[in-house]
């Protein structure tokens, strides 16, 4: 081997290379450089934008109904949290949700619904991302969901209405639909006061969505607000119970109890058959759900008569100590014919109004204009809204036409011809019971008097209430109203329901009245439709629950009984004077 191969060689420089890859280095510093500017400096808002779309929620704080109580401060409708079960259809089936199928048979059973149809929810749109499986499940039953551990199924808070009194005041109250809205009674009427408003507030959330910055409040919310009823649940309970009992006796279709306090106007009680339980829908049937005190309407009969009389008073065409005389006990009008149940004899207003005579009544009603008895009877209420803002109440009907047969007017003067709801007629009486004043009907606790109108003459509405207090004793014609130690003042009244071409088979037992006549309190109207069996005259069918109400009723709302004294001095009092 040469000494010239075994020389060891030193390594060159290369320039050129050297040049090449720092100049590299120095491009790839600048671009990066060159690329965070234009992002930091010059476009930023793309990728805020980008992260914001990933990390910034607005989130809502749950707000509960607001309650509804009667006067004294019982709950009738309170809300009771909930959870509601839904499902991340794209999640399950990332994730493998059907891998257990154990897992949703189990969610099926707890939930009481075919697995299949919960399944073929979550799997008919993969892609979808919220689907319910279930609204409303109680608390135990969320708790064991959670158990299950499914993946891409979740629980979500929310509220249901439940309703402490059920069917006793269910007509009245209402009712909400799943999403906790207002749909019927009350709860419709009064939505957007017991509703309030959420506050909204905009949150960064981290990947597994944990809040990590609250950031700002979007929308400050509204607290709901109580609302608190003129109802009196005890009275409520009474009326309802009684109610029942005298409609499934005389095998009734249906029936209503209305109690108003004469002073103020306030709905104590509002009761109606037949009823549902608010707290169990699965079979509600809608007919049910009617608030038959204040949406239908009825021909009055004979509770229409203190009335007439009371108008031809004010208007001077009779007197009250006036004699009518009512021989043969029928009269022919224009062809046809107005008979009593049999021959009184001559009598007092008082005796018209005790043996409910149409032919002493049909005489006070000739004795004036027509037009001026319609315009009494709708000043004292008839044909009008009561005022207690409820939906579908009716105003009734009063017809407005210029001529009337005679006939016509005789049939007018014992409730016929015209219609009222039985929220009107307890109005109505309770005018009695108020020396004259009509008040507006409230449903609301009213923390002051409100102002009423001055219909009848005090004179005139004492003297028909003394009138009227003949009707319960011995001799009247509802002496199953009579209640010991409160005197009251009422009509009965039995009228046939009008079908097409005429008047068919089935009536409306009604009776209305007030007590106790020496200091009144309270105005009952109870209307029992389509009696079935032998008994069907207000007297028999309507009359005992009156008294049954009004007895309790006076007694919870502490009312001192009259003396045995005292009411032999009452009942001495002349009829026709006061």
């Amino acid at each position: 081997m040469s000494k010239q191969a075994k020389r060891k060689q030193k390594p060159e420089l290369i320039h050129w290379r050297l040049y090449v890859v720092v100049g590299l280095v120095c491009l790839l510093f600048v671009s990066l450089i060159g690329r965070a500017a234009y992002i930091q400096i010059i476009e930023p808002e793309k990728l805020r934008h980008e992260s914001d779309m990933r990390t910034l929620r607005t989130t809502s704080r749950e707000v509960q109904r607001g309650l509804i109580t009667d006067r004294n401060g019982e709950m009738l409708a309170v809300s009771v949290p909930v959870r509601a079960v839904w499902a991340d259809p794209k999640q399950v089936h990332d994730k493998n949700g059907f891998a257990d199928m154990r897992r949703w048979q189990a969610l099926a059973d707890v939930l009481h619904e075919p697995v299949d149809a919960i399944l073929e929810r979550v799997k008919s749109n993969p892609k979808k991302r919220f689907t319910y499986l279930k609204r409303q499940v109680t608390p135990g039953v969320a708790d064991y969901i959670g158990q299950l551990k499914l993946p891409g199924v979740f629980l979500k808070s929310e509220s249901r209405r439940y309703y402490p009194a059920g069917e006793i005041a269910a007509q009245l109250i209402g009712i909400t639909n799943i999403d906790d809205i207002g749909i019927e009674g009350i709860e419709n009427t009064y939505n957007s006061w017991l509703t309030g408003t959420p506050s909204k507030q905009k949150v960064r959330k981290s990947r597994d969505g944990h809040v990590v910055e609250r950031l700002d409040i979007v929308q400050e919310g509204e607290s709901p607000n109580d609302l608190v009823l003129s109802i009196d649940q005890r009275i409520q309970q009474l009326a309802y119970r009684e109610l029942k009992r005298a409609t499934e006796m005389n095998r009734a279709t249906s029936g209503s109890v209305v109690v108003l306090d004469v002073h103020t106007g306030e709905v104590l009680a509002m009761v109606n058959t037949p009823s549902y339980n608010p707290n169990a829908r699965e079979k509600l049937k809608p007919y049910r759900m009617r608030n038959r005190a204040m949406t239908d309407t009825y021909e009055p009969g004979s509770v229409i008569k203190p009335f007439v009389v009371a108008a031809a008073l004010e208007a001077g065409t009779i007197k009250q100590d006036e004699v009518i005389k009512t021989y043969p006990g029928l009269m022919r009008i224009g062809g046809k014919i107005v008979r009593d149940s049999r021959y009184y004899g001559d009598m007092s207003l008082a005796e018209i109004l005790v043996h409910s005579s149409n032919v002493g009544m049909t005489k006070i009603a000739l004795s004036m204009p027509v037009q001026q008895l319609l315009g009494y009877l709708q000043s004292v209420g008839l044909g009008n809204y009561s005022g207690i803002n409820l939906a579908g109440e009716s105003a009734g009907l009063i017809h407005d036409r210029r001529r009337w047969s005679e006939f016509e007017r005789a049939t007018l003067s014992f409730g016929y011809g015209l219609t009222v709801t039985p929220l009107q007629l307890a109005r109505m009486y309770a005018v009695l019971g108020s020396k004259g004043v009509l008040y507006p009907v409230s449903i609301l606790k009213l923390k002051q008097k409100p102002q009423g109108e001055q219909v009848i003459s005090p004179a005139v509405a004492q003297s028909v209430m003394h009138m009227l207090v003949g009707v319960t004793q011995k001799g009247g014609t509802a002496t199953q109203a009579h209640i010991d130690g409160y005197p009251t003042a009422g009509k009965t009244g039995t009228a046939r329901k009008a079908v097409a071409g005429g008047y068919g088979d089935d009536y409306v037992a009604q009776f209305a009245g007030v007590a106790p006549v020496n200091d009144p309190r309270l105005a009952i109207v109870v209307v029992i439709n389509e009696p079935k069996g032998d008994k069907y005259y207000g007297g028999d069918v309507a009359a005992p629950v009156y008294a049954a109400v009004m007895s309790g009723a006076l007694q919870m709302l502490n009312v001192e009984p009259m003396t045995a004294k005292a009411q032999v001095q009452l009942a001495g009092i002349p009829r026709s004077a006061e």
